[in-house]
């Protein structure tokens, strides 16, 4: 779903310091960063949202926090452990969550607006095979699919 003008990918900040993340996003010339945690706070320095929001800012990125779209503490384990019957089962109950109303809201938001803007989705894992953004880009590009009749 990337073009020249608009799209979106996935980004974790694990293994980042707040300017080596921000150098990382540059190349990408991302234009709005959409952080995907349930609770935008880390003990990363830079990474909770005042910090973030204003980093990113200096870097003429902007910031939104979609907290409904983030993945409940106790349902994590499983996405640690790809290919196992956790993480099958983690990913089923995400999957779950993303079906309800405000999700299904928000992953509508994301389509339209990657199809605008060029997105970034943050979560901490830098490999998405276990985090949650990555079910997330799935739905966001089968909805981005359905309003373009793709």
């Amino acid at each position: 779903m990337w073009t020249e003008n608009s799209g979106i990918i996935g980004v974790g900040y694990e293994g980042h310091d707040i300017s080596s993340f921000i150098g990382h996003l540059q190349p990408w010339k991302i234009d709005i960063l959409v952080d995907v945690r349930l609770n935008a706070i880390s003990r990363k320095k830079g990474f909770s949202k005042t910090a973030l929001s204003s980093a990113l800012a200096e870097a003429g990125i902007r910031y939104e926090h979609l907290p409904v779209l983030g993945n409940p503490k106790d349902n994590r384990d499983g996405f640690w452990s790809p290919g196992t019957k956790e993480a099958a089962k983690a990913h089923k109950k995400y999957r779950e969550l993303l079906e309800e109303e405000a999700a299904a809201e928000a992953l509508n938001y994301l389509a339209q607006l990657a199809g605008t803007a060029r997105v970034a989705l943050l979560c901490f894992e830098a490999s998405e095979a276990c985090c949650h953004r990555r079910l997330i880009l799935e739905a966001v590009n089968a909805e981005a699919a359905v309003l373009t009749g793709a």
